[in-house]
C-alpha cells in the first residue's frame, strides 16, 4: 500500500535550514574541540579539566535561569538529571579515548554515531530508515574513512574501544532527548543547566577519589592565558552552546537528522587541523571531505522526504 503524499509548505525548506545551521555550527566547534582539548589535557588532568570546563559556565546558567529552574516539576528534574549522567559518560569516554588513541582514530570511530542513531531510532520506533538515508549515512562514513586515512589508521587500542563506547553513548543521549516526554515539554535552558550540573557533580566526585590525578584547583593554578582560552572555548562554545542547540533542534527535527549533521564533526576537525596545526590531508583526505558533504546533503533530503 502506498502512502499519501503530503504537500510541503513553501516555508518548510527555509525553516529546516534555520534549524540545520545552528546544529551544523555545533559540529564545527566540536571539530575544533579536539585541538583545544589536546592542548590543555593530559592523562593525569582529564577529570580536573572536565570539572573546570563545566564549572565555568554552570554559575552563569543558574543565575540566568533561576526562575525557570523553579518551574521544573519532579519528572523534568529526573529526566534532565538522567540526561546529565549520560552526558557525563560521553565526556569521560571521549576525553580518555582521545588521550589514549590518535585523533585520526577518534574522528573515524566517533562518526559511527551517524549509523548507530538511525538504527537505534528504528529499533525504538519500529520505523525502518529509508534505503536512501542509510546509503547517505554510509557515504558519509566512507568519506570519513578516506579523510582520516590520510593520517594513517593505527592498530585498535584501549582508546579506540573508549571512542566506540562514546559513539554508543552519543546515540543514547540523542534518542533520550527525543523520547523522554517530560524533557520535551520543559524549558531548554533549565534542562541544559540541570544536565551540566549533574555531569559536573559526577566529575567532581571522581576527581576527589584517591589516585584520580591532579586536582581541579592545582590545574587551574597551573594554567596560563593559552590554556584558559582553550578551556573557555570548550566551556562556552563546545559545551553550553552545543548542547543548548542540540536540545532545541531535536524538538524540531528527527534524531537521525540531528545525528547526521553532527556527524560532519570529523570534517571540521580536519579543517581545524589543516588551518591551525598544519596538517596535510592529501588527495584521499580531500576526496573524503567531498563525500562527507555529499552524504550529509543527501541524508538531509532523504530525511525531509520521510517527514
Amino acid at each position: 500500500m502506498t502512502s499519501a503524499v503530503v504537500p510541503v509548505p513553501l516555508g518548510a525548506p527555509r525553516r529546516a535550514w534555520l534549524t540545520d545551521l545552528p546544529v551544523l555550527l555545533v559540529a564545527v566547534v566540536w571539530g575544533a574541540s579536539y585541538l583545544a582539548a589536546k592542548g590543555i589535557t593530559t592523562a593525569h588532568t582529564v577529570l580536573a579539566v572536565l570539572v573546570l570546563r563545566f564549572a565555568v559556565v554552570l554559575p552563569v546558567l543558574v543565575a540566568a535561569g533561576r526562575r525557570r529552574l523553579r518551574e521544573l516539576n519532579a519528572a523534568q528534574w529526573r529526566g534532565a538529571a538522567l540526561l546529565g549522567l549520560i552526558l557525563a559518560g560521553i565526556f569521560l569516554l571521549e576525553t580518555y579515548g582521545v588521550v589514549h588513541t590518535s585523533a585520526t582514530n577518534a574522528g573515524l570511530i566517533i562518526s559511527l554515531t551517524m549509523i548507530l542513531t538511525p538504527l537505534a531510532e528504528a529499533a525504538v520506533t519500529g520505523v525502518t530508515p529509508s534505503r536512501a538515508f542509510l546509503a547517505a549515512a554510509a557515504l558519509s562514513v566512507a568519506g570519513v574513512v578516506l579523510l582520516t586515512q590520510s593520517g594513517g589508521f593505527t592498530a585498535p587500542s584501549l582508546g579506540d574501544l573508549l571512542m566506540l563506547l562514546a559513539a554508543l553513548a552519543r546515540t543514547v543521549h540523542v534518542l533520550a532527548m527525543s523520547r523522554i516526554k517530560a524533557v520535551r515539554s520543559a524549558d531548554a535552558l533549565s534542562l541544559t543547566t540541570v544536565q551540566l550540573g549533574s555531569a559536573v557533580a559526577v566529575f567532581a566526585v571522581l576527581a576527589a577519589a584517591p589516585g584520580a590525578g591532579a586536582s581541579p584547583w592545582a590545574v587551574a593554578l597551573a594554567f596560563g592565558p593559552r590554556e584558559w582560552a582553550g578551556l573557555l572555548f570548550l566551556s562556552v562554545f563546545c559545551t553550553l552552546f552545543a548542547f543548548f542547540v542540540q536540545m532545541w533542534a531535536v524538538r524540531r527535527t528527527s534524531a537521525s537528522r540531528v545525528s547526521l549533521l553532527l556527524g560532519t564533526e570529523p570534517l571540521w576537525a580536519a579543517a581545524a587541523g589543516i588551518a591551525l596545526a598544519g596538517d596535510r590531508p592529501g588527495v584521499l583526505g580531500l576526496a573524503g571531505a567531498v563525500l562527507v558533504l555529499a552524504g550529509t546533503s543527501w541524508g538531509r533530503t532523504a530525511a525531509d522526504r520521510e517527514a
